[in-house]
This record gives structure tokens, C-alpha cells and sequence, in this order.
């Protein structure tokens, strides 16, 4: 009797099985959030709703900065060739959104026909009208790094008297549709000019919820002396400090992201450096964009709950029949008692709340009498979805991760320095002496040799005991001290002869130079007399 019951429950609570992850993405929106946004007019207050380009398309990379702070040369510098519609110049140049992508021929694509396409992730774009849609294009062309990512290239943010001129659409909000849909967020600054107008300001308040996305670049370091580039860098840090209301440090990258001559190359070696951990993070995009995507669609979810609880209370506390006019100021204007009543009531974290004065804002021009009650069971459905679907996604994000083989962005300046002797850190370090004929170490050797007949060696080698005597001199931890140890006995007896002893040597003088160890010897390190041993 009543064994429907144990059934039913079972079957809410057994979670979906799904083939791929952007299948069960899709299927789970569909069927268990969008009717919860529907419900509640989601899509009116914060986002529209997703369709199923924005589960399949490539990862996405969003460049925003003032003008002239680089931002199209920073593409044309990945890509290394041109794109359509490209306009490069010291005035803002770059009077639309490009969306850079890859296709078969070049060719630009329109607003009007883009949003039309159902192909493309853009579709939603059409409610920011024509006013936006005269401003979009899509600059399709063949190109290895497209293959992997697409690039959407922005207007420059204007300051000065510049800002006060409309651009006849909602600048920022367009922003903010980006910014919810790409994998990586790049704000662009010039190290000579950064002062951050009202517009960049608001543009960047407008990316809050984004800030793990986001990656900061000061670029054209290269035009000015070291002593001015470190007073430069913390203005930057400071000014950033008060417009983005984090406790961390956003990730700064300091370069000159263009193919031509370095005017003050001081600073080389940290220019490269500083590139290859951007283009390492760019790289990792293809990787990550499943987990990104599921990640989006949680904060999605609980936005969505927060939402639908608002709704629901402000439909509740509303009067039948008189006086509705000025119970909905009333309760605009409380809104902030109504947050913290939610909160309290069911549990819910301050920060997922959509902003105050925005909501406020949103509400003044809304009809409450259309709004619906509290419907238990879509909430259920998606409390469900969190605590049991998504678990199950997240095994087949990782599944799909070890299947495949190692997704990188490849082409373009990702190959540059891949190989041969323009390689980051190449001939440095550890690699010093690659090219050379003779061994590197015997320059020092003569010096080690001296030490070694010191530390009473017995047929030619000493004992690990003596080794540790004078390795633990260099005053490094005994983690690296025990790595240097493996690599310099090569032939694993657990002592070192005069040679293996200098090889030991040579590596904690790499160290203490700030460089890093291999995990495993290169062949140019291997003492002479050892090479037979590991062929």
C-alpha cells in the first residue's frame, strides 16, 4: 500500500545519467532550472535565458580597457595576422564589439544576421537593439589559436568629455551579458595613462560576480624605466584597490603585447616571463571550459532560488484589492529587511543576493499582481538538481578530462617560443650549456674537485654522510637538497664520485640563482663518463 510513494521519491532523488557533459548541461537547464526562471520572470530582472549555443560554443576570451591601451594589437599580436574590421590607432580607433572567431573564408558578419544565427552564442543579444547591433560585427577568418577560442574585442572606454556623449545603447550591460558567458575576462591598462574614468569604473563595478574570471594586463611596460614602472605598478594595485572590493590581489601581468622592438629592454626577462604565465592561463582555457560552464550554471541556480524566494514574498505581503500603489513603495523601499528576512529564513548567503539598489530599481517599473506565490516543488526540483545532478557532472567533467588528450591552445604566438632557442628560459638555469660540445660543469669543476678530496673519499667516491656535510652549506631546505640528490647520483649507489659530486654542485648553484630544478636530468648535464649508463 501507498508504494507509489517510495517510488516517486526514488525517482526524484536517483540522479540523471547523462553521455557528455554538455548534453546533461543542456538537458539540466532545460528541464529542472528554466522552468524556475520562467516561473519568476528571471529573465526580465538579470539574464536571458540560455539557449544551446552557450553550452556548445568554444571558450571565450572578453579584452576591455580605455582606448589606446592596446587591445586589438593584443589580438593581432596572438593571432599574428590581421583580422576584418581591425583598426589599429592612438585615437579610439574601435567603435565596435568584434567578435573574433574562426571560419572556413574571411569575412565580417553583421549584427542584424549574428543574432539570428542560432549557431552562434549570441542570439540573446538582439534585446539591446539596433542602436547595439549597428555596433556588433563578427570577423570571421582561418587561424590555429581561432580553432580553440574565439576573441571578443570591445570599444574603448571613453573618459574626459568623451564619456558624456551616449552611445545610444546600455554600454555596461552589454559588458555585463559578456562577462556572465566568457571563460576570461582581460582588462587592458596603458602604464602612461591610468587613470580610471567614471565609465571604466562603472564598467568594471558592472563585472562584479566575475572577479575569478578576471586577469589584469599593464601593457606598453616596455616604454618606461624600471624605477617608473615599479611607481606605476602600485598605482595600479592602489587605484584597482578601491573599484574592485576584493580581499585578493588580482592577477597583474606586466608586458608589451605587440611584434615590435622593446624601447627600454631592461625588463626583457620579466616581460617574458610575465607572458608566459598569460599565455599559459590562455592555453588552459579549452581544458577548464566544461567545469567553467558547470560552475556558471551553480551560480546561475542559486541566483535564480534567491530570485524566486524575492518574488515570492513581495507577491505575498501585496493587498488583494486597495492600495497597491503604495504597498509596492513600501516595499521597495524595505527591500533590504526583506533580503535579510529571506536570509535568515531559509539559510541563504549574503553574497547571493543580486544587488540592492539595482533590484530596487528593476522592481519600480513592474506589475506585483503578475508575480506568482511560492511553488515548492520547481524550487525542489533545482535543490535537487544542486545536490545530486551536478555531483554527478562533476565525475564526468573529470571522466571527459582524462579521455581526451591535453587541450591547449596552439598557433599563432603560442608557437613562437614553443621550440628552438627563443624558447622561455632556454640556455638559462638548468639548460645553460645545451648547445654546448663540451660538459657545463667542467668550467667549475677544478673548484668542486678541491672540496670533494676534502670529504676523505674512499676508491674515488664519498659516502652519503660526507655529501650531506657540505650539500646542507647552501642552506637549502632538505626537500631540494634530497631532489638535487637523485638527480646527481646517476648511478644509483648511493654515494657520488667526483664527478657526480660537481653535477650536485652545479644544480644547487641553479637553485641559488632563483631558478628552477628538472624533474628529470637533461642529457647535457650528464658527466661524460655516465652517458653509457643511461643509453
Amino acid at each position: 500500500m501507498f508504494s507509489w510513494l517510495g517510488t516517486d521519491d526514488r525517482r526524484r532523488k536517483d540522479p540523471e545519467v547523462f553521455q557528455t557533459v554538455s548534453e546533461g548541461l543542456k538537458k539540466l537547464y532545460k528541464t529542472k532550472l528554466l522552468p524556475l526562471e520562467e516561473h519568476y520572470k528571471f529573465h526580465e530582472f538579470h539574464s536571458p535565458a540560455l539557449e544551446d549555443a552557450d553550452f556548445d560554443n568554444k571558450p571565450m576570451v572578453l579584452l576591455v580597457g580605455q582606448y589606446s591601451t592596446g587591445k586589438t594589437t593584443f589580438i593581432r599580436y596572438l593571432l599574428e595576422q590581421d583580422f576584418p574590421g581591425m583598426r589599429i590607432g592612438p585615437e579610439p580607433t574601435t567603435d565596435s564589439f568584434i567578435a573574433v572567431m574562426q571560419g572556413d573564408v574571411e569575412g565580417i558578419v553583421p549584427g542584424n544576421a549574428l543574432v539570428v544565427d542560432p549557431k552562434k552564442p549570441f542570439r540573446k543579444l538582439n534585446a539591446f537593439g539596433n542602436a547595439f547591433l549597428n555596433r556588433f560585427v563578427c570577423a570571421q577568418l582561418p587561424n590555429p589559436v581561432l580553432e580553440s577560442i574565439s576573441v571578443i574585442d570591445t570599444p574603448g572606454i571613453l573618459s574626459g568629455e568623451k564619456q558624456r556623449i551616449s552611445r545610444g545603447y546600455d554600454f555596461a550591460a552589454v559588458l555585463e551579458w559578456f562577462a556572465e558567458r566568457v571563460d576570461r575576462i582581460i582588462l587592458l591598462f596603458d602604464a602612461h595613462k591610468l587613470d580610471i574614468s567614471d565609465e571604466f569604473s562603472e564598467v568594471i563595478k558592472a563585472l562584479k560576480n566575475h572577479e575569478d574570471k578576471m586577469r589584469v594586463v599593464l601593457n606598453k611596460a616596455d616604454q618606461i624605466e624600471t624605477q617608473q614602472l615599479m611607481r606605476v605598478y602600485g598605482a595600479l594595485m592602489w587605484s584597482l584597490g578601491k573599484i574592485v572590493n576584493t580581499p585578493e590581489v588580482i592577477r597583474v601581468y606586466i608586458g608589451s603585447f605587440w611584434s615590435h622592438q622593446l624601447l627600454i629592454p631592461d625588463n626583457r626577462k620579466l616581460f617574458e616571463a610575465e607572458e608566459q604565465d598569460l599565455f599559459r592561463d590562455i592555453q588552459s582555457l579549452p581544458r577548464n571550459a566544461a567545469l567553467r560552464k558547470l560552475n556558471d550554471l551553480i551560480k546561475r541556480a542559486r541566483l535564480a532560488k534567491v530570485h524566486a524566494y524575492i518574488i515570492s514574498s513581495l507577491k505575498k505581503e501585496m493587498p488583494s484589492m486597495f492600495g497597491k500603489d503604495n504597498k509596492k513603495k513600501e516595499l521597495v523601499n524595505n527591500l533590504g529587511e526583506i533580503y535579510a528576512r529571506i536570509e535568515r529564513e531559509h539559510q541563504i548567503s549574503p553574497g547571493d543576493f543580486p544587488n540592492l539598489r539595482k533590484m530596487q530599481d528593476q522592481l519600480q517599473s513592474q506589475d506585483f499582481s503578475k508575480f506568482q506565490p511560492l511553488k515548492s516543488k520547481l524550487l525542489e526540483t533545482v535543490e535537487d538538481m544542486l545536490a545530486n545532478d551536478i555531483a554527478q557532472l562533476m565525475v564526468l567533467v573529470r571522466q571527459e578530462e582524462s579521455q581526451r588528450p591535453t587541450q591547449m591552445v596552439k598557433g599563432g604566438a603560442f608557437e613562437g617560443t614553443l621550440h628552438g632557442p627563443f624558447g622561455h628560459g632556454y640556455g638559462e638555469g638548468a639548460g645553460e650549456g645545451i648547445d654546448d660540445a663540451e660538459w657545463v660543469v667542467a668550467r667549475d669543476k677544478p673548484m668542486y674537485d678541491e672540496i670533494f678530496y676534502t670529504l676523505s673519499p674512499v676508491d674515488g667516491k664519498i659516502t652519503g654522510a660526507n655529501a650531506k656535510k657540505e650539500m646542507v652549506r647552501s642552506k637549502l631546505p632538505n626537500t631540494v637538497l634530497g631532489k638535487i640528490w637523485k638527480l646527481a647520483d646517476i648511478d644509483k649507489d648511493g654515494m657520488l664520485d667526483d664527478e657526480e659530486f660537481a653535477l650536485a654542485n652545479h644544480l644547487i648553484k641553479v637553485k641559488l640563482e632563483g631558478h628552477e630544478l628538472p624533474n628529470e636530468l637533461p642529457s647535457h648535464l650528464l658527466p661524460p663518463s655516465k652517458r653509457k649508463i643511461t643509453e
